[in-house]
């Protein structure tokens, strides 16, 4: 509906805001008139501040009644509060922090299952997929020509399997494999090897002189359970050990000998994934990441508040969900550490929010450094206002867990998984947490997705839902428009997320098979 077919609209997040938000598509004129009597004096883009009152040079900026910045020369009551006129308040000390002090126990909520298939170590996969991890960048191609034969002569043969998909990435040698800072992508590759969707199967693609050797990427004890169809009767000390196909052995002869080999060892991981069938199971056993992306500033107003709601649903349901975006939720620490269920978890918090922060330290920038042009035309003046509508998907529950970035899940409810904000890093790492359900909220729009996990898009507005019909899967900006309730929309993606989690239906994503490339997070050295 066009601007001059609606009244003005703006939105204020909390009593105490001294702006608001322009809600109307395409913006406001000047001389428009809010429903409170103000004339805006300038033209005030959509999702865009307007000031509410006259704000003093100095003062406070408040939305969501925190201070997003302070005024650097007087702003009259009906200007456009833009970045450019603000500055930006300095990151809250790791210190005095509030230390679990809020205690909130959600009502649980029973009764809701999915269609799931149970794994060997007890978690459930969302699909059923064949993952052929690569210890190296080097086997890239090769591993993507056999994936392709697999996919057109193999998979057909198959019905039960999803998919076929190759976990690529840029790590594995020149790098300085020793450092410290090095555990991080490798357990990362290790523990999304070990996802819930690829059933426990595991296949690795070598090279043979690489850094990372398949033994000390998936070393003796790190796959739970093993098959026991793969070992031959040799006795009590058979040692099936790991299925590698390793390029320099002296049997390949040729490119195609490599890529037979590839694809003879697939199919036999193939013919145990197809013999899995999904089977009835509580929505417990759902591990979702959710995640923002190219957000603007109906981000904290519409989708994720909805995903904020459907998060505590899931808790109720006990099921595991993660929160991440290091830098996109530091300006809440001390909301964060006082929904920590103990004073050990708030610790967590703070222990990992330091490290992010020496790291971005000794790259001489700050927080700051996030906000992308997007997010700025989208109305977010800078990373506290970003950060504030991007805590919001935590919904409301106590934080029970911590992880570091790469970790694998260590209980369920909510668990604050510190990642990088990096669309595809975060992805990257909550896969490696055991994510078999993602959630993804965009305000300026992005055709992201991941092949290993299915991903359901939430876009922030209206316009975006109707330009983009094919590529987001909700529209919370009915929130915005009137039309639904953040609960509502919040009770229309939990209800989504058990029929996607069950292949009754598809992510767009999914229907298009939009991927990302997976992208490892390496503070170490390269060499």
């Amino acid at each position: 509906m066009s601007t001059t077919q609606r009244p003005p609209l703006h939105i204020v997040m909390h009593p105490a805001d001294n702006v608001a938000i322009v809600a109307n598509d395409g913006g406001l004129p000047a001389g428009a008139t809010l429903s409170s009597g103000l004339t805006l004096q300038e033209r005030v883009p959509q999702g865009h501040k307007v000031a509410l009152v006259d704000i003093r040079a100095g003062s406070a900026v408040k939305r969501y009644d925190v201070t997003i910045g302070y005024a650097l020369d007087d702003i009259a009551a009906g200007r456009w509060v833009h970045e450019r006129l603000l500055r930006m308040p300095e990151a809250r000390e790791l210190a005095d922090l509030p230390m679990a002090t809020v205690k909130r126990e959600l009502p649980p909520l029973e009764g809701y299952t999915f269609e799931g298939f149970r794994n060997p170590d007890g978690s459930v996969g969302t699909r059923n997929i064949l993952a052929i991890t690569q210890t190296v960048q080097c086997v890239a191609g090769v591993t993507d020509f056999a994936v392709q034969r697999i996919k057109s002569e193999l998979l057909p043969k198959f019905p039960n399997v999803d998919d076929v998909v190759a976990l690529e990435h840029g790590y594995g040698c020149g790098v300085a494999i020793d450092a410290p800072d090095a555990v991080i992508p490798i357990r990362t590759l290790r523990n999304i090897s070990l996802n819930p969707n690829f059933g426990g199967e595991v296949m690795v693609v070598s090279l043979g002189c690489e850094k990372l050797q398949p033994e000390r990427l998936l070393p003796p004890g790190s796959i739970p359970l093993v098959d026991e169809r793969n070992v031959a009767d040799v006795g009590t000390n058979a040692d099936t050990g790991l299925d590698v196909v390793c390029l320099q052995d002296e049997a390949h002869v040729g490119f195609m000998s490599m890529v037979e080999s590839i694809m003879r060892q697939a199919e036999q991981h193939l013919e145990r994934l197809n013999a899995r069938r999904r089977e009835t199971v509580p929505a417990s056993e759902l591990v979702v990441g959710v995640q923002c992306g190219g957000s603007d500033a109906f981000s904290g107003v519409t989708a994720n508040p909805a995903v904020g709601f459907c998060a505590d649903l899931l808790v109720r349901a006990g099921a595991s969900v993660m929160f991440s975006e290091t830098t996109e939720v530091r300006d809440a620490v001390a909301q964060l550490t006082s929904r920590a269920a103990t004073p050990d978890i708030a610790e967590g918090i703070v222990r990992e929010m330091a490290w992010y922060d020496a790291y971005l330290q000794r790259g001489s920038v700050d927080r700051g450094a996030n906000t992308t042009p997007g997010n700025k035309k989208g109305g977010l003046a800078n990373i506290v206002e970003k950060a504030m509508g991007s805590v919001i998907k935590s919904g409301s529950a106590e934080i029970a867990g911590v992880l570091a970035p790469g970790e694998k899940l260590k209980n369920r409810g909510l668990t604050y998984a510190a990642t990088p904000a990096s669309d595809f890093i975060c992805g990257t790492l909550q896969l490696a947490a055991g994510m078999n359900l993602h959630v993804f909220t965009t305000g300026r729009g992005t055709p992201y997705g991941l092949a290993e996990v299915p991903v359901i898009k939430v876009a922030t507005r209206t316009d975006l839902a109707r330009r983009w019909h094919d590529l987001m899967d909700i529209n919370a900006g009915k929130i915005a428009d009137g039309e639904a309730s953040i609960e509502e929309v919040g009770w229309e993606m939990f209800r989504l997320m058990l029929d996607v989690a069950s292949g009754r239906k598809k992510t767009w994503a999914e229907q298009w098979k939009l991927k990302n490339q997976l992208v490892l997070f390496n503070p170490a050295p390269v060499t």
